[in-house]
């Protein structure tokens, strides 16, 4: 359930020593020209074909951030909204609004429904697959549950010779924007290593060794994460109580590194971990020779700081708002390095995000934002419990009723031989949650599939979230600004649009300039630059090509 993972989350950093906060960022743009040395000068031709798609995800980017921000910020981001193809009004349009999801939807063009990757706990974790390059302890991940095709599988079927990279600090977010096809898929270990898993591959390519032997990550040792702009610069209050519940010593700035090897763990809820994942990124490009044709690569790039930043301070916190300063520098200097590496009339970018994210049930309560039964923590281990003891009793193994946070289902077989009957099961188990504060709504799925989806926002991101072949009988919607469970400081994943709202960005050749105010969704990323590019997705997809962003 969703209280379980968010708990999980927490207590894995927590014991790895992240007490979550970060650091004077020390990768710059000199380090990135380390690796883009004048020994490899970009082509000078005009290259007229695109060779090289690059999406930018970014984890946990509400699609507001752009534009509060956007008169401070100066380099990457700011490039790319005001010299693309800016969708102000942009979705992950399905109900669990987690990493696994969104990142399996943006380059299949398809919703959860289809892909199969429902939430990230039927995401990619896989122990029949071990990690290569970490600590055997690691959970082993592959994309055994995704179902179908994307961008890189429909450009394979044009030209056999494309490549695709795809890195990330999460493993769900390195895997899902290419599907099953087995390429160069790595992420970020808690040893302060990239790796992969043997799904891809038995070993390490040398190159990769090469990146990890630099431990770039442990040069962190004792720094800090400072301010990079007078303090006068943020509106945001420094020192908010409900801020970094896990680690409540830590929600100033600056924020200290650990004296020790903890730092490189205590590293990814910093700016600095976007700035290692974009030198590795930089890294890979050269050494694979991706997007020098003459067929089209794809590398899909997911920056995975904001999330933790935002999981650990707030989306209001001064955390947050320097964590997005940093990230437009971050942007910017791998944009320049890439552009050094690469014609830019060769490279083709969308740039987007995996979900958004709610504000501190608190402090919505507190500013007047939450009010009612909103902004509320919900714990629904009574309720669940009170049923399994119900089944028990009624000669039904517990076990037959299966409860994920807001997905509940049940195993009719094992009803069989009872005088219970599941529905009236299931019928009892809603009625007594739909009472519980904090609690919107419980709906029948197969209701939902009935729904006015055109009226009813929140039935219609249900009906693109849940895959048929899941046994989910009920959908679960708590009330605007309520959390799952007592554990994160802020977190995300309901339908709401403050945790669906993203920003969609495409730049590069082909792409009309332009902010655009239709509604957009991530599915809709695929479809758009299959169009730019002349390719053909290998099979029914739910996106439609945003047209306002081709030029004509």
């Amino acid at each position: 359930m969703r209280n379980l993972r968010n708990a999980l989350l927490l207590a894995a950093l927590s014991a790895f020593g992240v007490a979550i906060s970060c650091m004077q960022i020390k990768p710059t743009v000199a380090a990135a020209a380390e690796l883009a040395p004048d020994s490899e000068p970009a082509p000078t031709q005009q290259v007229s074909a695109v060779k090289l798609v690059l999406v930018i995800t970014v984890d946990q980017l509400r699609g507001d951030y752009p534009v509060r921000w956007g008169s401070e910020i100066r380099r990457g981001i700011k490039r790319l909204i005001e010299g693309g193809a800016w969708f102000t009004n942009a979705y992950q349009d399905h109900a669990i609004t987690e990493t696994a999801p969104g990142h399996a939807s943006i380059l299949s063009g398809r919703f959860p429904r289809s892909t199969g990757i429902a939430s990230n706990s039927i995401g990619v974790v896989d122990p029949n697959f071990r990690v290569v390059g970490g600590n055997p302890r690691e959970n082993g991940a592959s994309p055994f549950r995704f179902r179908g095709t994307t961008l890189y599988d429909w450009l394979v079927a044009k030209d056999r010779r494309a490549k695709a990279f795809s890195v990330s600090m999460k493993d769900r977010g390195a895997i899902l924007p290419i599907g099953k096809a087995r390429q160069q898929v790595y992420w970020y270990s808690p040893n302060g290593s990239f790796v992969t898993s043997d799904y891809y591959r038995n070993s390490l390519p040398t190159w990769v060794s090469q990146f990890n032997d630099r431990r770039i990550p442990f040069s962190y040792i004792n720094s800090a994460w400072r301010l990079s702009r007078d303090s006068t610069a943020y509106p945001e209050v420094d020192d908010v109580p409900y801020e970094s519940r896990s680690s409540p010593s830590d929600n100033v700035f600056p924020h200290a590194f650990p004296p020790n090897n903890n730092a490189v763990l205590y590293l990814r809820a910093t700016p600095g971990m976007d700035s290692v994942t974009a030198l590795f990124a930089l890294e890979g490009l050269r050494q694979l020779n991706l997007g020098r044709g003459p067929h089209t690569d794809v590398m899909a790039v997911s920056f995975s700081a904001s999330d933790y930043i935002g999981h650990q301070y707030g989306p209001d916190s001064r955390e947050v708002h320097e964590n997005f300063l940093r990230l437009d520098e971050t942007v910017g200097w791998f944009l320049d390095s890439l552009y050094r590496l690469r014609d830019s009339a060769s490279v083709l970018i969308a740039f987007t995000a995996d979900h958004g994210v709610s504000p501190i049930p608190e402090l919505a309560r507190e500013r007047g934002e939450a009010t009612g039964d909103e902004g509320l923590r919900v714990n629904l281990a009574q309720q669940v419990r009170d049923t399994r003891a119900a089944l028990l009793a009624g000669g039904v193994n517990p076990e037959a009723f299966l409860y994920d946070g807001e997905l509940v289902g049940i195993e009719r077989s094992r009803f069989l031989r009872t005088k219970l009957n599941p529905d009236s099961v299931l019928d009892a188990f809603a009625a007594t949650v739909r009472k519980v504060p904090g609690v919107a709504r419980v709906d029948w799925m197969r209701d939902v599939y009935k729904a006015d989806l055109a009226a009813d926002p929140i039935a219609r991101r249900w009906e693109h979230q849940v895959p048929e072949s899941l046994n989910v009988d009920l959908v679960i919607t708590l009330t605007r600004y309520t959390y799952w469970g007592a554990g994160a400081t802020s977190t995300h994943g309901t339908p709401y649009d403050q945790d669906a709202f993203v920003p969609i960005v495409f730049y590069g050749p082909g792409v009309k300039a332009g902010k655009y105010a239709t509604f957009a969704r991530t599915v809709d990323i695929a479809s758009t630059l299959a169009a730019l590019l002349n390719v053909k997705p290998a099979e029914k997809i739910d996106g439609v090509v945003l047209t306002e962003a081709i030029r004509k």
